[in-house]
């Protein structure tokens, strides 16, 4: 599909995953012990036929570059296309002006010398598998100007809050954005993902900060909708956003299921990351492995229950892991036990012996930290 740009936005200011945030953007958050959640758009865009994308990153940019490098794990031919990294110019060092508006005007110019005529547009902090060859000539057969990927729920009190949604008419036009505060449990939540021209897509940037400084593109785009024909279309399958540290956990956790793992992963449509090289993981006769994800370079010798463990974790004789997310190269020591929490990477807990987080606030051990 060499008539769109793709670009990977930035997430905004309504994305809080407190702890996590600190050391990376949540683009290069781990996610299911060995992907980082912005694999999902980055391989979505590849599987599609995008060879030309552009990321925008914001704030602590040193673990993303590193992930995404030249871009060739994504299968993006470096002959024909091209991972760009760009970065906001912006230098105020306010939140209310690090907009994904200001990202996008500080590299104006590399936008317009874009050849394709549209642009597909996703966010980073999302976690879904979509077609965007079949996303975006649905938008040109439509004739609208601008269109929008929504997803559907039913437990929107719950889940996605401060997440945009979308406010449709019964023939799926857009009359407004708004923010989910919670108020409803059916609601159609906004995947902050955009097809349209390119040259509109320019003046819209444009218009938005003659407007006010802290405007975002959805703002601008909700503004939009009295004067432009702005439709959705509904997204069907897993759905998931990092928006904040619970749905982060829960997200991870939600893919142990194999039956809903399935509905992201399939055969036809792969979601690439970069690859690292280690041996399998051993599982010693003390182990006891239930219900879990575990990623290759692991030395198990405790129990595992119900969680997610990134690459190189040791789990210790005696340890019990339990409804937990551990990054890379985390150590659990012996007879301690552990619930409900994410675990940073190459945090060691080993002279606590009991770490117990509540299931409805589930607990956080920062990167690098010793319990």
């Amino acid at each position: 599909m060499a008539k769109a740009l793709g670009i990977v936005s930035f997430a905004g200011n309504h994305v809080r995953a407190d702890g996590l945030r600190a050391y990376r953007p949540a683009g290069a958050f781990s996610f299911l012990g060995r992907y980082r959640i912005i694999d999902f758009p980055l391989s979505n865009m590849s599987n599609s036929g995008i060879d030309h994308v552009q990321v925008y990153i914001r704030r602590q940019p040193r673990s993303l570059v590193e992930h995404l490098g030249s871009g060739r794990h994504y299968n993006i031919n470096s002959k024909s296309g091209k991972l760009h990294l760009l970065f906001t110019e912006n230098n105020l060092g306010q939140d209310i002006y690090n907009t994904d508006i200001a990202a996008y005007l500080s590299n104006m110019e590399c936008i317009e010398n874009a050849p394709q005529p549209y642009v597909v547009i996703a966010p980073s902090y999302m976690i879904y598998k979509q077609n965007y060859d079949a996303l975006l000539n649905a938008h040109i057969e439509s004739g609208a100007d601008i269109t929008l990927l929504y997803h559907s729920t039913d437990n929107a009190k719950e889940r996605f809050l401060n997440c945009f949604t979308l406010n449709l008419n019964k023939q799926k036009g857009v009359l407004g954005l708004e923010i989910n505060q919670g108020n409803a449990k059916n609601k159609n939540i906004f995947m902050e993902t955009y097809v349209m021209k390119k040259e509109l897509f320019m003046d819209i940037v444009k218009e938005a900060k003659n407007i006010s400084s802290m405007y975002t593109l959805a703002d601008i785009i909700d503004l939009a909708c009295d004067e432009l024909d702005v439709r959705g279309i509904s997204h069907k399958g897993y759905f998931a956003a990092a928006n904040d540290f619970h749905s982060y956990f829960d997200a991870n956790l939600s893919l142990i299921d194999f039956k809903t793992a399935n509905s992201l992963f399939q055969e036809d449509w792969p979601i690439y990351t970069r690859t690292i090289d280690s041996c399998p993981t051993q599982y010693f006769d003390s182990s006891s492995v239930k219900n879990s994800v575990v990623s290759n370079g692991c030395r198990i010798k405790g129990e595992v229950e119900n969680s997610v463990l990134g690459r190189g974790c040791v789990i210790k004789e005696g340890a019990v892991v339990k409804n937990c997310v551990l990054l890379s190269d985390v150590i659990i020591g012996k007879d301690v036990h552990i619930e409900n929490f994410v675990v940073d990477r190459n945090a060691k807990i080993t002279h606590a012996k009991e770490v117990i987080a509540a299931e409805s606030e589930p607990g956080y051990v920062k990167r690098g930290d010793k319990l």
